[in-house]
This record gives structure tokens, sequence and C-alpha cells, in this order.
């Protein structure tokens, strides 16, 4: 990496910071607790069948370990994956996909060998996700407060008086104006923050163990969106909750989490902690990523430019990127890469990373 495109990289987190009202230095996450794993996926494989044709492969060999406390950042296009993962994870993938191999490890549980009635107990207590819709996870003829309060009534066994009083609390934490009143609201009758701030307390009500956010706040403008991360990253820390954060804005994920996942073709390309990921990214496909958020010229040339001309007769490129890859080389075209460690904690799925 140039000088150049070294400061673009740098310019990029310090865009993200300040969109989010934050210096450039603040408001990093601090590092995940020591500890067994929260969630730990290991080798997970979904597919889609479609009668009359191949299986589509959504997940390809994922593993994926988050430890109490921490921000983990999954970043891709539309269409990797990352939602295919979240459903994965709640055990909630809906037909035609399967998954076709992997284990799946809770607090260190198989989720894969709990009854469905086991996993409703834990979906919404231990296990908790905020999606992008948040209107549509609101029913629209229920108040407020009944809807909150459910919640607590169904996975603490409380009675609705106290359900009342923890969504009353929960309304006062993710700083919902004038919450008495917004109890008994209707969702028609919040704005858009609202009702995601309102989807947040619901996610977070119980104290789960794991919270996913799927592209959570992608619907709302920067200065809530600012206020949403903030809210949630400090409810987070607080509770000592994990969180996958799905995004695909890669300027998000440079400011709200501790560690990145590049995420393509439902392949993890890449994984990072946050700071040494944009100090350099080592894959191909993550400095394209870049190179689509930036302003500077030379490196929008470099890394989005054709891919050259391949140098084999294979049919079909072994590596998932060769063919927009613009380090592709004969043997991208034989042999698939390995997710292999290039640096301590720093792992990255090409034959031939970026160095610097």
């Amino acid at each position: 990496m140039t000088e150049a495109m070294r400061g673009e990289a740098q310019s990029l987190v310090t865009r993200a910071n300040i969109r989010q009202g934050n210096p450039a230095s603040a408001g990093r996450a601090s590092a995940a607790s020591e500890g067994p794993a929260v969630i730990d996926v290991r080798d997970l494989e979904v597919a889609y069948y479609v009668y009359g044709a191949e299986p589509t492969r959504a997940l390809r060999n994922v593993s994926v370990r988050l430890r109490p406390g921490e921000i983990l950042g999954l970043v891709g296009e539309s269409g990797a994956g990352k939602t295919t993962l979240a459903r994965a994870i709640m055990r909630v993938v809906p037909r035609p996909g399967r998954i076709e191999r992997g284990e799946i490890f809770f607090m260190g549980t198989d989720l894969g060998a709990m009854s469905e009635a086991e996993l409703s107990k834990l979906r919404g207590r231990d296990l908790a996700m905020i999606v992008a819709n948040p209107r549509g996870e609101l029913n629209p003829l229920l108040r407020i407060g009944p809807q909150i309060a459910t919640i607590a009534e169904v996975h603490l066994g409380v009675s609705r008086k106290r359900g009342l009083e923890m969504a009353l609390d929960m309304l006062r934490a993710v700083a919902i104006p004038d919450p008495e009143r917004r109890l008994r609201a209707y969702p028609h009758e919040l704005s858009g923050g609202m009702a995601q701030r309102i989807v947040i307390a619901m996610a977070l009500i119980c104290g789960p163990r794991f919270v996913i956010s799927d592209d959570a706040t992608s619907g709302l403008d920067v200065t809530v969106q600012a206020q949403v991360l903030d809210l949630l990253r400090k409810l987070v820390r607080e509770q000592n909750t994990s969180m996958l954060y799905i995004t695909r804005d890669i300027g998000v994920a440079a400011n709200f989490c501790d560690r990145v996942d590049i995420i393509y073709k439902g392949e993890i390309v890449e994984d990072a902690p946050t700071e040494a990921f944009f100090s350099g990214p080592a894959h191909p496909y993550s400095n394209f990523l870049f190179a689509a958020f930036s302003h500077n010229a030379e490196l929008r040339r470099r890394w989005m430019g054709s891919a050259p001309s391949p140098e084999s007769d294979a049919a079909e490129a072994l590596c998932l990127y060769a063919d927009r890859c613009v380090k592709r080389q004969v043997r991208c075209l034989a042999e698939h890469p390995a997710l292999r460690e290039l640096a301590a904690g720093r792992l990255a799925r090409c034959h031939f990373p970026v160095e610097r």
C-alpha cells in the first residue's frame, strides 16, 4: 500500500468517526473480555435448493467466534451471505434453505442438538436479533408498552405489571423522549428512529448474552444512526453482551466494531482486529471495498479496474474472487485458497495477499 493509499484508508476511518459525532480516537470499543466464547460457529455451510437446478451455496465453511463484550462487524455487499449467517445462528434458516454441515455453539452448548422448544426459550432471552425494518417487527394494533412487556413476561416469567415497569425502564435506557407517553403509543405514532429504538429495547429487555444487528441502522439518517450506534455500544458494554453487527458500510464498522470479518460469496475472506484491518487490509476484495468508499482517484483506478486476462484454460476459478481480482494469477484458477494466518490475530483467504 502506498503512502497515499494508507492516508486514504485513515481518512475513511476519520470520516466515519466525524459522521458519528466522535473524534477519530474516541469511542473505540474496549477489548473483549477474556473467557469462553459466547458464540462459536465452526465450518458452517448453508445451501438453498431449487427444483431442477444445482443448490445455491449461501455459506461456505464459515467459522466465527465471539467472546463476552465483543462487537464483530460482518461486512460485505448484498447477497454475500450476511443475513443467512444470522438466521443460521438463530436456527431459523427459511426454506428451501438447509444447513448442510457445521456446528454452532452457544456458551458451549450445541444449538444443533437442541429441540425447537429449547431453542424457542433461548430466542428473545439469551439470543436476540435487531432487524433493519423495525415497523415490520411491531404489531400495528397494539400499544408499545404491552409489546415490550410481553417479551419479559414470556421469557422471564414476570407479571404484566412488572413487565410494563421493565418496558418503561428500557424506554428510558434507549433514550426515548417522554417514555411514559410512548409506552401508550401505537407504532404509527413513532418516527423511524424511535421505532428502531423500540426494537432495540425489545431485543435487550431480557439481558441477552448475544445480539445480532442485521443492518439495523441502514435506513436511518446519519444523525439518528450515530445516536443509535452510540446507544447500542453503551448497552452492549453495560450488559457485557456480544454482538454480531452486520453492515454494508465499511466506514461504520471502522468506528463501531472491535473486529472485522469480510464476507464474499458466502466465504469469510479476511478476519482482523479493527485497527489492524484499517491500517492495511490484506485481501484484494477488502481493498476493493476501500476503493468503493474512497475519493482517491488512484486508489479507485487500481482496485476497481478490470481483472487481467486469465492465463489458464480453467473453466471456473477456484478462488471465488478471481473473476474480479486485479491480482489474479494462474494459481488462483487452479487452487482454492485457505483462510490462513498472516500475522497474530489476522487471517486472509488469498494466495497473494496485499503486501506492505
